[in-house]
């Protein structure tokens, strides 16, 4: 394991990974290359990689955070460089509930620009990352507190809650996208209608934005 630790340099032979780095464990649901759906970075190509855990549990998510392997730094980077890709995104699940350093360091040494997409119930370290985009639940859950209230996007799943609800956190924030609530227990005619009242909605509250989850259209993960 030593030598293969002093071997995972970068070009040059340059040394530059820490062995703890390296052996640091998460839960990984998936990694996986794809064009980003959603948001100011839509129809941009990433490598996501979605870590298993949440501290919610919102009724649209589609995703089974709790069916995930327990992946080394070293096997999630042995991952990432299968693809011609040098855009991350940190999903989940929450990947704020990881200590995200060993694989900023690991990551920011090959050239990589890191994202995340956070519920902003748990703090981001300043320099960890280079866009934040916070999605908060707020309307499903609102004795939570949003702790994150800076960042480069703010998205929000729309269910019909006041927008007024945002006043104070949007400030913090360069974009703002309202994004329908799509639930795939439900008709094409249910998500129809609300994503046209999403679209009223928008229409009616500049500056927000209408953001689509474009991925589900095109059957892409």
């Amino acid at each position: 394991m030593k030598e293969e630790f002093e071997n995972c340099g970068i070009a040059g032979n340059t040394a530059v990974d820490s062995p703890t780095d390296l052996a640091m464990e998460y839960k990984i649901v998936e990694i996986f290359h794809s064009i980003q759906g959603e948001g100011a970075k839509c129809g941009i190509p990433h490598v996501f990689i979605r870590f298993g855990k949440c501290n919610l549990q919102c009724e649209w998510c589609d995703t089974d955070f709790e069916t995930f392997t327990t992946m080394t730094a070293i096997d999630i980077l042995g991952e990432v460089l299968k693809f011609d890709c040098r855009k991350i995104i940190f999903t989940g699940g929450e990947p704020m509930l990881n200590d995200l350093w060993p694989l900023h360091r690991l990551l920011k040494a090959r050239g990589y620009e890191l994202s995340c997409e956070s519920n902003g119930t748990i703090d981001i370290p300043e320099g960890l990352l280079d866009w934040i985009t916070i999605s908060p639940k707020d309307q499903e859950y609102p004795n939570v507190s949003i702790r994150q209230r800076t960042g480069n996007e703010l998205k929000c799943v729309y269910v019909g809650q006041d927008l007024s609800l945002y006043d104070d956190l949007k400030h913090g924030f360069e974009h703002l996208f309202l994004q329908p609530c799509y639930i795939h227990s439900q008709d094409v005619e249910w998500n129809g209608k609300n994503f046209a009242l999403t679209e009223k909605v928008v229409k009616d509250n500049s500056p927000w934005r209408l953001s689509l989850q474009t991925h589900k259209w095109m059957g892409i993960d």
